[in-house]
């Protein structure tokens, strides 16, 4: 069990009102609970800009009716398969498709390969959401 630590803040008072506002539609416990999230958001921000391995996920809309688009997909991430952990496909409806595909590796790598995949043409939505393997949080 985590050994917690209690500090004390001093704010502008209509600042953390609205944070409190803020907390109550997020539907945050406690202050302490959304201190230590925005806290732990930052630190992973810098993990991604550190260089370090780090996880994260591509997340990509695409009409696979586009000829020739679902193989030139998969070709791209055979190119970059030490990256990628999982896959998950998913019809959205009768044209599109959504694919989830989960990585763990260098974060200036997993920006490439999504740009990739964002540039190709049939690609109607792709982002890259970043998160953490949890060391050192």
């Amino acid at each position: 069990m985590t050994e917690l630590t209690r500090f004390s803040v001093s704010i502008d008072k209509s600042l953390l009102s609205k944070f409190d506002r803020q907390l109550d539609a997020d539907k945050y416990p406690t202050r302490s609970k959304a201190v230590a999230d925005l806290i732990r958001n930052r630190l992973i921000e810098k993990q991604w800009t550190s260089c370090k391995k780090t996880a994260g996920a591509a997340i990509l809309v695409y009409d696979h009716h586009r000829r020739g688009l679902a193989n030139k997909l998969i070709h791209i991430q055979h190119e970059y398969h030490s990256l990628i952990v999982s896959t998950q496909h998913v019809h959205l409806d009768h044209d599109n498709c959504l694919e989830v595909i989960v990585l763990n590796g260098l974060p200036g790598k997993m920006e490439k390969l999504a740009l990739e995949l964002k540039s190709t043409k049939g690609v109607k939505h792709c982002s890259l959401t970043m998160a953490t393997t949890g060391k050192g949080l």
